[in-house]
């Protein structure tokens, strides 16, 4: 008896449209020039602005960074000279916690632009986290970790107001 083979031919399935992968549009980053200060008349959020507030996040966290480096490395936190004066001790002890509360603040504040950074990101930066309406470019301008509107701000600070006060 002999063996037959039987060879299994090679299907090719035609390629559809729909199976091919859409190809991806890689934009290049915009550039906007260092004296760009975002419009009222230009698109709120548009991508300018959101090129600005990116840059000037990344640029306030840099410095807070560094001077948080400069104090903890070249400040009076590295002052470990005993005082026999007790007076002098405790002046020393105070001015070092005064200077750790205040890096501890800068490293709440780098936690809060990490998180804007994030919003600009997704798309969500601009606008209220509560309401969904716009922020604002003048309360971003002063306050660009902002996350509420004015009026849900001061909702939320009215709240905190009459727990604090219970």
């Amino acid at each position: 008896m002999a063996k037959t083979t039987k060879q299994k031919k090679k299907v090719s399935t035609p390629k559809t449209k729909s199976a091919a992968k859409p190809k991806e549009v890689v934009k290049a980053p915009l550039k906007i020039s260092k004296n760009y200060i975002p419009k009222e008349t230009e698109k709120y959020m548009c991508e300018k602005h959101q090129v600005y507030f990116r840059i000037k996040l990344n640029e306030w966290r840099k410095e807070l960074i560094k001077a948080n480096n400069d104090a903890l490395y070249n400040g009076s936190l590295d002052d470990n000279s005993i005082s026999a004066d007790i007076v002098d001790q405790a002046s020393s002890y105070i001015d070092k916690n005064v200077e750790m509360k205040a890096i501890n603040r800068q490293i709440k504040l780098i936690s809060k632009i990490d998180q804007a950074l994030k919003r600009i990101k997704d798309g969500t930066y601009g606008f209220c986290a509560e309401t969904a309406e716009p922020i604002g470019l003048k309360r971003l301008m002063a306050r660009p970790v902002a996350e509420l509107c004015i009026a849900a701000q001061e909702k939320h600070e009215k709240d905190e107001k009459v727990y604090a006060d219970d």
